[in-house]
Formats: structure tokens, sequence, C-alpha cells
């Protein structure tokens, strides 16, 4: 497991860059979107990587790793605007910003070790399209609960579903490697 760790890391440094250049060139505009919005946002993408897997041709230039790094980066966005709430205005740093994303990646991360404790690797042996229908059916959950208003009977909430969505996306990355 202590390569699964550093593999982790290594593939949430490349998101986390991506981030920080992001709020740089933007800042934080993505302050302003709703969950849902947020939750269509990861869907495009996890369509996106199901297309380029199921068809040949692709007329964009731009495969399925910057669209898993898309859908951790977005996770974690949701994560933060869980905790902190949608504003009117952009209203974060860059610093804030990032400060808030290490914490999520740090909880999610933990989640991935106790749970990869649990089931010995078994992502190892599965395949990229099985993650990403993995991620799908996240996505489709999440979609549901955000129509329930939120309420679930005996379900995990919206949180978990973003944490195993960002964990499928760094496992289907570590895969692409």
């Amino acid at each position: 497991m202590q390569d699964t760790s550093k593999q982790y890391d290594a593939i949430v440094t490349k998101c986390r860059t991506l981030f920080v250049n992001k709020m740089s060139d933007y800042g934080s505009a993505w302050r302003i979107l709703r969950l849902p919005s947020l939750t269509d946002q990861i869907f495009i993408k996890a369509q996106r990587i199901r297309s380029l897997q199921q068809n040949s041709v692709r007329k964009v230039d731009e495969g399925e790793v910057s669209e898993f790094i898309g859908i951790i980066n977005y996770c974690v966005m949701a994560l933060i605007q869980l905790e902190h709430g949608v504003v009117e205005q952009p209203d974060m740093d860059t610093k804030k910003a990032t400060t808030y994303y290490d914490e999520k990646i740090a909880i999610t991360k933990q989640l991935m070790l106790d749970k990869n404790h649990d089931y010995g690797e078994a992502w190892r042996d599965m395949r990229v399209s099985s993650l990403t229908d993995l991620i799908l059916q996240k996505l489709l959950r999440v979609k549901q609960i955000e129509d329930n208003a939120g309420k679930t009977i005996v379900s995990e909430g919206i949180d978990a579903n973003y944490q195993d969505m960002i964990n499928y996306a760094v496992f289907a990355l570590i895969h692409l490697d």
C-alpha cells in the first residue's frame, strides 16, 4: 500500500497544480456554482470519458487524463461548497482555497487508505472503464440525492459520493500512468 500512497500523492500534486494555476487565471469564480451545477460539470466530464472509451474517433484533442483531473478538481470544489456554502461573488484567494483543497484531499486520501486496507486494493484489478462507470453511478446517486433535497433514508451523503469519485478518478489516473 506504500506505492498506492505515493502514486496517489503524485496524481493529486498534478491536480492541485492545475487548480492553483486556474485560481491564478480565474480567481474563485467557481464559488458561485451551486452543487447541482458542479455535479453536472462532473457528469459531463465522466460522460466524455465514457464516450472516448467507446469511440475510436476523437474530434477534440484532449484525452481521458485531463477529464479525470477535472473530475477530481470539481469534486474538491463541491466538497468545499458543501462546507462553506455558495456565494454571490468570488470570495476566496488562492491561499485560502488551496488550504481547503488540501484539507478535503487529506480526508479523502485517508478514506481511500482505510477502504484499501479493507478491500485489499481490489481496484488494481479493475479496468479504467469500470472505474468510469462507477463514477457515473455515483453521479446518478448524487443527482437523486440533490433532487430529494439532500434527504436520504439509509444511504451515505453527498460528500461520501464526491470522495469516492475522487478516489476512483485517482485510481484511473494511476492505471493510465
